[in-house]
């Protein structure tokens, strides 16, 4: 099917349900799940970890009743795709107005077909094109519902829902397969150290400045060559903990941020929004790179840290918590170089961070034929979408 040719295109107005604002208050319930743009996972398309609040404590926002089978879009950074469609479980609860709440019309559109149309390039693309505000885009609900979708027979959306679904759900799978390895990496962790903040082995402490190499700022074009790697906070996957994308810059247009030398190894923590726990171990091919100023740059000494002990230890709740409690600035919360620098943590001694390195080695070895078979299977849905809606 090819979007305009073969098939009718609708407005979605004509195919959905209206929507409603309602006050939390008037659930009659003492508590409710809030969705709001952050409970949407943006890789998954899936409502992770809404918030459970006391109907008077609900902010001015949380007004869209949503129901189940409701495909909610977000209208702000349309091209980020933040869709989702709502489980059973949420059913008659409140999402942020910072989503258009889709209820489908079972008798012309189905939900599933409608929520797997909403993730194609068309759609993207379609609603980044009209989005307004340079430093905030975004649509208005009258956008999408503008947006026309193509309309087979009720028995075509179903097929190509469930078809759709089938590789959704192998994606999924490898998603999973995924996280269990990180899981497995935590656990030998807490194995052979056992936690950060107990200290229930008994490791020398020490503040991680004592076991890192001073790294430098430096201005891109003493780099000696015409353009280079930019990695800034948008570059750093906070689920994978890479870097992912960064920039290809000349150095004529390197943005004044774009200071810190980065080697293969190096460990970047984010100094803003430390909740948030951006952190990254540098790859090889970013080897003498540059990234932001928002970054801390760590560079381990190796003759007593490794630089898979300190990623392991950037990436615990302990670090985390530590960060946060030492952070300055209600809209903009960050950390200073030092207060990384200053962090208290154990030091095991280095035979038994090479073991645990071997470990890392190991699992990231699997985890690279992980990802090529990631890759096939993301390529197979992407594929279907072209396929089923065209572009």
């Amino acid at each position: 099917m090819v979007i305009g040719e073969t098939v009718n295109l609708t407005p979605i107005r004509e195919l959905v349900q209206k929507t409603r604002h309602l006050d939390p208050k008037k659930l009659g319930v003492d508590s409710f799940a809030y969705v709001d743009i952050s409970s949407v996972d943006k890789d998954t398309k899936r409502i992770t970890e809404p918030q459970m609040l006391l109907v008077g404590d609900a902010p001015s926002r949380a007004r869209k009743e949503i129901k189940a089978n409701d495909v909610l879009v977000a209208t702000v950074r349309p091209n980020l795709n933040g869709v989702a469609i709502v489980p059973a479980q949420y059913d008659n609860q409140i999402a942020s107005t910072g989503f258009c709440v889709l209820r489908s019309d079972v008798e012309q559109l189905d939900p599933n077909y409608l929520f797997y149309f909403t993730q194609t390039d068309y759609f993207i693309s379609h609603l980044t094109e009209l989005s307004t505000g340079a430093g905030y885009p975004a649509v208005s609900d009258e956008d999408i519902l503008d947006t026309r979708i193509p309309l087979p027979p009720l028995t075509e959306q179903k097929r190509i829902a469930s078809l759709l679904a089938r590789a959704d759900r192998l994606r999924h799978l490898r998603r999973t397969a995924h996280d269990l390895s990180d899981s497995v990496l935590q656990s030998v962790f807490l194995e052979m150290f056992g936690g950060p903040k107990t200290n229930s082995k008994k490791w020398d402490v020490e503040v991680i400045g004592e076991f890192v190499k001073p790294t430098k700022q430096m201005n891109p074009q003493l780099l000696g060559r015409s353009d280079f790697r930019y990695v800034d906070i948008t570059s750093i996957d906070r689920q994978s903990k890479t870097v992912v994308e960064p920039k290809l810059l000349s150095i004529e247009d390197a943005p004044s941020r774009a200071r810190k030398h980065i080697s293969a190894n190096d460990i970047l923590v984010s100094t803003v929004r430390p909740n948030l726990n951006a952190v990254a171990k540098v790859p090889k091919h970013l080897d003498n790179q540059i990234a932001s100023t928002g970054f801390c740059v760590l560079r381990p000494d190796t003759k007593n840290l490794t630089s898979e002990y300190l990623f392991a230890i950037v990436q615990s709740k302990y670090f985390v918590d530590h960060l946060v409690k030492n952070e300055t600035g209600a809209n903009y919360p960050a950390v200073s170089d030092g207060i990384i620098l200053d962090t208290p943590i154990p030091v095991p001694p280095l035979s038994k961070q090479e073991e645990f390195a071997g470990v890392v080695a190991r699992v990231e070895s699997l985890r690279g034929r992980m990802s090529e078979g990631e890759r096939q299977v993301e390529g197979l849905f992407e594929s279907l979408l072209v396929e089923s809606f065209g572009g």
